[in-house]
């Protein structure tokens, strides 16, 4: 797959390799949460995520054209449960109380984009924080620590309020740096 990101990116369009890069995942993980680039994947990804064996997954596609749970508008999810499939949508404005713009979650280089991270992570509050709550809550709902969307976005604001996700990102900076 690494000699493929290359040429992926030259291409400038999504190909198979857009759709095997999540589901090659070498770990052998059984719980996951898989974003999509098109709402059509999500079912078909989870049916695959079944046959592979995993046993919790949410395959997820914002409507406004992100591969995740996004904050500007409603988000089509998959849940693969106990072997069941089942889709839904969900809305933003039930877990935070609003939408945001697509502008509001821009990004940049590196630096720009390490920044955004620390002031997440730092507790700073809006879209950026709220997308990550989302994405969060269900990765640990797929990882059997909650048992609903609003619990998981409890624990993962409790998780960056009380510096517990900063010392984790500040930890894994020093061992990459080692």
């Amino acid at each position: 797959m690494k000699y493929a990101i290359g040429p992926r990116r030259e291409i400038g369009i999504r190909t198979i390799f857009n759709m095997l890069g999540p589901l090659t995942n070498p770990a052998g993980a059984t719980s996951q949460l898989i974003g999509v680039y098109d709402p059509r994947l999500t079912e078909m990804f989870a049916g695959v995520l079944k046959n592979l064996g995993t046993k919790t997954a949410f395959v997820v596609h914002g409507l406004d054209g992100l591969d995740e749970a996004t904050i500007t508008g409603k988000t089509r999810v998959t849940e693969l449960k106990n072997g069941l499939i089942n889709t839904y949508d969900i809305d933003p404005v039930f877990f935070f109380g609003d939408i945001f713009p697509g502008d509001a979650l821009l990004g940049g280089d590196a630096s720009v984009n390490a920044e955004i991270t620390k002031s997440v992570l730092t507790g700073n509050s809006g879209a950026c924080r709220n997308i990550v709550l989302l994405n969060a809550a269900l990765a640990i709902i797929a990882g059997e620590m909650a048992n609903t969307i609003k619990e998981g976005v409890e624990i993962a604001q409790e998780c960056i309020d009380s510096g517990a996700a900063i010392k984790k990102l500040q930890a894994l900076i020093e061992l990459s740096n080692s």
